[in-house]
């Protein structure tokens, strides 16, 4: 580095006028060294180069991607327009904008779960199909679930007072014998029925 420094002044040389016009008089033209020449070349070409990496870089080619693989992140979206309709199905202009988005996102390279992030960062848990499992929304998971164990515990409790009073009852006509005034009029009436059909 001090080396190049060193020589910095002698990029800047000015050497005499060369030329000489038409009539022989001495031209004032200062001509600056080669070496600066060159230095200012290379530097412009780095410039160049420089900036043409990211620029190159930002124009990803989307024509790889296709519509299948886009509607595939797009089904788990919701329009941010129309209410309860998914990304892919949905008509609007937005929603196209928003395929597009994927589109390129999925051409840098981008996972569904990152596009899913980007998208749920961007306009909230609103977009989401599904929504996460951390958080207050957890309750959306658990809550159903709780609800299936806790009507199936009540079911199966009210099921056993069922069954408790079927038995109880039935022990209680077992357990209780026939009157002979009863059974005598019972038997007289099954009796009479039978000799009303023969």
């Amino acid at each position: 580095m001090l080396k190049v420094i060193r020589h910095l002044p002698s990029l800047f040389v000015i050497s005499p006028p060369r030329r000489q016009d038409r009539k022989g008089t001495s031209v004032c033209a200062f001509v600056v060294s080669r070496r600066l020449f060159w230095l200012v070349a290379l530097l412009l070409l780095a410039s160049v180069f420089a900036l043409a990496a990211p620029a190159a870089q930002a124009q990803t080619d989307t024509s790889a991607i296709t519509d299948d693989q886009v509607n595939e992140v797009a089904r788990d979206l919701y329009c941010p327009v129309c209410e309860s309709t998914p990304l892919d199905v949905c008509p609007t202009a937005a929603c196209r904008d928003w395929r597009e988005v994927i589109r390129t996102q999925l051409a840098e390279g981008r996972t569904k779960q990152e596009i899913m992030d980007y998208f749920a960062e961007q306009y909230g848990g609103r977009v989401l199909a599904e929504p996460p499992r951390s958080g207050f929304a957890l309750i959306v998971w658990i809550l159903p679930a709780a609800a299936v164990i806790g009507g199936g515990f009540l079911f199966a409790r009210y099921l056993n007072g069922l069954r408790r009073e079927e038995n109880e009852r039935t022990a209680e006509t077992a357990d209780a014998p026939l009157l002979p005034a009863e059974e005598n009029e019972y038997m007289a009436r099954v009796e009479r029925e039978l000799q009303e059909e023969s």
